[in-house]
Formats: structure tokens, C-alpha cells, sequence
């Protein structure tokens, strides 16, 4: 029996997330939010903590700095129960830390990347990860120091017996190509929003994007917001309607659906279920500040699991 469900290497910071902005930000001017929140960020980490509070035996590998936003980021997610006994402190460095200006329908993000860009291919336990049943990739094109090795990584993991995910997220080079081609035939389940798919396939249509990404996955799921999600395998096409909340904060809504989804594939669920529970999970994220803060009480976790329909 595998040690454990998911195993995943990644980043790890802080979010401070700002409310109540003006639709309009000129420099050189005092401007006022009406709230903040500080709070786990990082697409891996998320993912690792919401996984964590949904039950499945997750590990986590990362570096991250001696400050006290590192420390901060790893009692949080430590809290959720993942498994942080192969992490990697960087003594006198500076972990990495993301700004959230959050408007009304839109936002502005601005990541400082310290020790996200540092987490090396020599730092990773192998013999750890592929002591998991799965494997888990967020946020590619911020690995810098691990990206020309994650297509290694992807081979020998699966070469392991481990099935493989990868959510790209957003390339702030806006490039989209390099090693991510050389990765994808050893990816078993590629998790885009809609806006990456069609960026990875280098098109402005969804459906040019679809045919042409689901060629080189075995499973193509799509991020959809508030028309739910889609995956494509074998040809065949699944959806799943989104679930509908009262919206608080859509950060990690998108890493939240990851969780849910890749805590059903790990369990053998069939791709309708993965995608409605996905869906379900990222709409829980919703209903609180931040990407973790609704999966930190349990009870309101469970209740909104077990509501019908």
C-alpha cells in the first residue's frame, strides 16, 4: 500500500489580499481598501492543504526561506496534516510572497518570488514521492530552478507506477512552450482554466484548444468558472454545472477545484463525480477570504460536502 494518496512539489507563500479598492489606481495617490486578509498562498500549496482537510495522505516538498512569512506558510499548511518532513529551509533567504489587488470583477497579482523560484530537482526526496500513489505539479512557470527537469520528473515518476497531473497556471513570460511540451506525454491529467488552454495551444478558440490539447493527455479537464468544468478523454467529452454560492473571494477557487477532483481520481471515482466534486470544492473555497481559509473548519467543510444535489 502506497505511504501516501498525492504526493506534490512545489511553492510555498504567503497571499495578502486587498478588498474594497478603487476601480481606478492612479500613482502618486493615498488610496484606501476596505479589508485585507493574509493568508496561505501558492497554487502547491493550496492544493496540498485543501487535499489535506479533504482527507487524502498528502506530501509535500518545497523550499522556502527562514523568515517569518516562510514559517507562517508552513504552520498553516502544516495545520491541514499534510506531511512537510521533507521541506527545505534556505537559511537567510527571502521566502516568496504574492500581492492581491482585488476588484470588483477583476484583479491585479504581484508576486515577489524569493524561494519560489529556487526548489531544485537535487532538492526532491524521489524515493519520497514515489512512495505516493500520485503525483501533482502546480504553477510550472514558476519552478525556474526546477522547470528544465520537471519533464525528468514527470518520466521517472511515472516509470514509478504513480498516475500524473500538471496545472500550469499562468506564465508571466506569456510564452507558454519550452519544457511543457517535452512534460505532456507524461501527463495523465493536464488541469487548465480556460484562458491557459487556450494559451498552451496557442489559439483564441476553445474548441481549436480542446481537440488539440486533448491529443497529448490522456485526461483534459478545463476550468470553466461560473460555467462549471469540462474533461475530454478517449474523444469523450464530461461536464459538470458549476455549484452555486454566495462568492466572497474567488482566489484559489481554481486549485480548490484541483483538490476536489484529484481527492476523487486518486479514489478510482469516475470523471462525472471527479468534476462535480472539483466543482464543488472550488465553490467552497468561494464562500471564505483567501484559497484555504473555508477548508480550515472542518464542519463547515463536511456540512457543504454532504448538502444535496
Amino acid at each position: 500500500m502506497a505511504k501516501l494518496d498525492i504526493a506534490i512539489a512545489g511553492e510555498i507563500n504567503l497571499d495578502l489580499i486587498l478588498y474594497g479598492l478603487p476601480a481606478q489606481m492612479p500613482t502618486e495617490r493615498e488610496l484606501l481598501a476596505s479589508d485585507f486578509t493574509i493568508t496561505l498562498g501558492s497554487s502547491s500549496a493550496i492544493v496540498a492543504h485543501n487535499l489535506a482537510a479533504l482527507g487524502s495522505r498528502v506530501g509535500f516538498i518545497t523550499r522556502a526561506g527562514d523568515d517569518a512569512c516562510g514559517n507562517m506558510a508552513l504552520v498553516r499548511l502544516g495545520s491541514s496534516g499534510a506531511d512537510l518532513s521533507r521541506i527545505v529551509r534556505s537559511e537567510g533567504a527571502l521566502s516568496g510572497i504574492t500581492v492581491i489587488l482585488q476588484h470588483e470583477r477583476e484583479r491585479h497579482i504581484l508576486t515577489y518570488l524569493g524561494t519560489i523560484a529556487e526548489l531544485r530537482f537535487e532538492d526532491l526526496d524521489l524515493a519520497y514521492l514515489a512512495s505516493a500513489r500520485h503525483f501533482h505539479l502546480s504553477s510550472l512557470f514558476l519552478q525556474r530552478a526546477l522547470q528544465q527537469r520537471v519533464p525528468d520528473l514527470f518520466r521517472h515518476l511515472k516509470k514509478a507506477g504513480l498516475t500524473t497531473s500538471l496545472d500550469t497556471n499562468d506564465d508571466p513570460d506569456d510564452r507558454w512552450g519550452g519544457v511543457l511540451e517535452e512534460a505532456l506525454p507524461y501527463v495523465d491529467v493536464l488541469l487548465p482554466n480556460e484562458r491557459e488552454a487556450m494559451k498552451m495551444a496557442g489559439t483564441r478558440d476553445l474548441e481549436a484548444a480542446l481537440t488539440s490539447l486533448s491529443r497529448r493527455v490522456g485526461t483534459l479537464v478545463v476550468k470553466l468558472g461560473s460555467r462549471g468544468a469540462m474533461a475530454i478523454r478517449d474523444g469523450q467529452r464530461f461536464t459538470a454545472p458549476a455549484v452555486k454560492v454566495e462568492v466572497v473571494d474567488p482566489v484559489g477557487a481554481g486549485d480548490s477545484f484541483d483538490a476536489g477532483f484529484l481527492h476523487q481520481y486518486v479514489r478510482g471515482a469516475d470523471l462525472a463525480a471527479c468534476l462535480g466534486y472539483g466543482n464543488l470544492c472550488g465553490a467552497f473555497s468561494t464562500t471564505a477570504a483567501g484559497g484555504t481559509e473555508a477548508f480550515r473548519n472542518q464542519t463547515k467543510l463536511r456540512d457543504f460536502l454532504a448538502r444535496p444535489g
